[in-house]
């Protein structure tokens, strides 16, 4: 009988062990004005948290838990965190205390387990000095100074940090390869006169969905360029896609700005919602927004022409979806799907740098094709301080290239002393301005 109750007893504190919640790891992606830690658990988590000064440190007390033994005398920093300290609290709980570099705003949630990861607990760090709300920026006619400036191109590598998008066969990860593209493609813009990049994401973190949004129009931009990998089920099915905003995505998000219009000083035109009755903002905003719609499906067009020279496209029309990254209403926007990470053939051109080299070049060549005839006024390339260019392409004519820049066929001739219509591939055409 005392062998049968030891056993029993011995039996219980196993259970009860193995019923305890086991943090398996601890990740910090750092971005420039936050830092995520991701907490990797065996199930779901209950948990609270609480900051403390002098020296600055945030305290995570996690109810009926244990951590790895690797994980105890390991240190982890990064970010706003100097170092992460664990131990035993109450007996049964774990209080993790992590050390920072000064005072944050914590935000903590938890996720279920997806292809990826299992659960997980999230705490997200924001500097306690920083804004609670970004203001939109002033639009540029209303405040822009007399000089003429560069355009802003903000260009957008998809998902980071947490979120590592779509994954290929060999174990590419659409973060990566998209984060690569973007890249090249700022270079590019770098060098292109009169016009300025900005890149949303320039490191392994995530930013939220509108946040993306936000910064683009911090920075004024006059164009905002979301870069992906798509993936399917069907490993066969291949090629880009270029999307813009659907027109019940454009509604629901006008539905979101009236609502909080008070927020919405100097949305649109240099004009305030705030003092104005419903019918005068819906219209005002109806405006901006099918104004807005108009340019990035004129310039994804255009994008969409030249990725048709690097490979195969899965569509040969502009797309429309309603991705958040999309509903700026004062900025046209599209997103590019650059290839099928889920296909063996297309994850291997993705992985290649020449390759996404051709597709940073490809999405600059539209882009400043669509801008050569539609540049901002105000802008060094609405000017005549800049002559237009055009690099000659394969499939190009003379007369083709005049329809697209608005130009005639002989003022075209004489600008490049052309004796006549025959071009070659890789000439650089000096497009006149105006007719």
């Amino acid at each position: 009988m005392v062998r049968f109750v030891s056993l029993l007893l011995l039996l219980m504190a196993s259970l009860a062990e193995a019923g305890s919640l086991q943090v398996q790891g601890v990740r910090l992606w750092a971005a420039p004005d936050n830092t995520r830690v991701v907490l990797d658990v065996s199930g779901p988590v209950q948990h609270r948290l609480f900051t403390l000064a002098n020296p600055d440190r945030l305290v995570l007390d996690i109810t009926d838990a244990q951590i790895r033994d690797d994980l105890k005398s390991g240190a982890t920093s990064g970010g706003m965190v100097r170092n992460v300290r664990s131990g035993p609290r109450n007996k049964n709980d774990l209080r993790l205390v992590l050390d920072l570099t000064g005072p944050v705003k914590p935000k903590s949630f938890a996720l279920k387990p997806n292809d990826e990861y299992g659960h997980r607990l999230v705490i997200d760090l924001f500097s306690a000095g920083a804004a609670k709300k970004t203001s939109p920026a002033p639009v540029k006619a209303a405040s822009e100074p007399a000089q003429l400036r560069d355009l802003v191109i903000a260009i957008d590598a998809g998902h980071g940090g947490e979120d590592p998008g779509a994954r290929g066969r060999k174990g590419t990860r659409e973060k990566d390869v998209v984060l690569g593209i973007a890249r090249r493609l700022a270079a590019l813009v770098e060098k292109e006169p009169g016009m300025r990049p900005v890149l949303i994401r320039d490191g392994d973190y995530y930013i939220g969905l509108r946040q993306r949004m936000d910064k683009a129009r911090q920075h004024r931009a006059d164009l905002f360029i979301s870069i992906h990998a798509d993936a399917f089920r069907d490993s066969k099915v291949q090629g880009s896609s270029v999307f813009v905003l659907s027109s019940r995505g454009a509604s629901s998000e006008m539905a979101r700005w009236l609502a909080a219009r008070e927020n919405a000083a100097d949305l649109v035109g240099g004009v305030s919602l705030d003092d104005k009755d419903d019918l005068l903002a819906e219209v005002l905003l109806d405006l901006a927004q099918t104004a807005t719609l108009e340019a990035s499906t004129a310039v994804a067009g255009n994008v969409l022409r030249e990725m048709q020279r690097v490979g195969k496209v899965h569509k040969r029309q502009v797309q429309h979806a309603g991705f958040m990254v999309l509903k700026s209403p004062d900025i046209p926007s599209m997103l590019i799907e650059t290839a099928f990470i889920s296909n063996p053939s297309e994850e291997q051109r993705l992985r290649n740098s020449g390759h996404q080299d051709k597709v940073a070049r490809a999405i600059l060549d539209g882009v400043r094709n669509y801008f050569t005839s539609n540049a901002p006024p105000g802008t060094l390339l609405a000017s005549n301080n800049i002559a237009r260019r055009h690099v000659v392409r394969r499939g190009d004519t003379l007369s083709q290239i005049a329809q697209r820049y608005g130009v005639s066929l002989d003022t075209l001739r004489s600008t490049n002393k052309l004796r006549n219509d025959r071009v070659l591939v890789g000439n650089v055409l000096t497009i006149p301005a105006g007719g």
